[in-house]
């Protein structure tokens, strides 16, 4: 199976250059739906599901390659390759933000820049680094999805997207959550909390925005200006929105950074 049959990919836009865009955890490529029109009159826009999520091919899934977030940045560059994308812009939600990061150091010719939404080479504290959470916590959420997967999207979705006052926006992503397959779910989850990507981040030869949002409990404005210290050729804006879903909670805001790091 071609890898955009397998990735549910769709394509649209008129421009030369490609942006490409990844979407995080218990979601799929709608959650950009508010964000990519805006860029087809200058860019081929590529919209695509993880394996596992969305309209993606589940048969495809293999527990084993997806153990890491490298299987994931295996399946950007696989599909990049077959669209011949080359010095593109790779747009990742949250865990995604990371795949990017691994997908561009494995074949730096596929991106020019990279934008990392609300991003996270760590969720655990570790000494001086601050993720977040306590190693402790994670496992605790680890648990919690273990035992009770819809019971725990009821739960997290809406503290994860914040913006209580419109309650819309959480009831859209525990529906996401709750779409996910639940073992998949629970495989994902571990892998995302758990990774440490932090050396990672060096030796990245692309131009990266990091878009860290106010008030985001996944990942705290610590974590942005990490990411922002560790890449040497980082801008980070901090922005207005709060949640950790800037694409859905403020996709103006969202597209308004973007286009301004993109034609600088």
């Amino acid at each position: 199976m071609s890898p955009l049959t397998r990735h549910n990919v769709h394509l649209r836009g008129q421009g030369s250059r490609a942006m490409v865009f990844a979407h995080g955890f218990g979601c799929d490529q709608n959650m950009w739906r508010y964000v990519a029109p805006a860029f087809e009159d200058e860019f081929q826009t590529v919209l695509f599901d993880h394996v596992g999520a969305g309209g993606s091919d589940l048969e495809a899934y293999d527990p084993v390659r997806y153990a890491s977030l490298d299987g994931y940045a295996d399946d950007v560059v696989e599909l990049c390759r077959a669209l011949g994308v080359r010095g593109g812009v790779f747009v990742g939600h949250s865990v995604s933000a990371m795949i990017g990061i691994l997908a561009a150091k494995q074949a730096p010719e596929l991106f020019s820049e990279l934008v990392l939404v609300g991003p996270s080479p760590r969720y655990i504290d570790d000494g001086d680094y601050v993720g977040g959470f306590s190693e402790a916590q994670i496992h605790e959420l680890l648990d919690f999805l273990d035992s009770n997967h819809m019971g725990w999207s009821q739960a997290m979705a809406p503290v994860i997207m914040g913006n209580a006052d419109r309650p819309e926006l959480g009831e859209e992503l525990t529906n996401s959550f709750c779409r996910t397959d639940p073992e998949i779910a629970k495989a994902f989850a571990r892998v995302t909390f758990l990774s440490d990507n932090r050396a990672d981040l060096a030796g990245v030869s692309a131009r990266v925005l990091v878009l860290q949002c106010s008030e985001d409990v996944i990942a705290p404005r610590s974590v942005g200006e990490f990411v922002h210290r560790s890449l040497p050729r980082s801008e980070l804006v901090l922005m207005a929105a709060t949640g950790h879903c800037p694409n859905l909670s403020a996709p103006e805001e969202t597209i308004a950074a973007i286009q301004s790091f993109v034609r600088a």
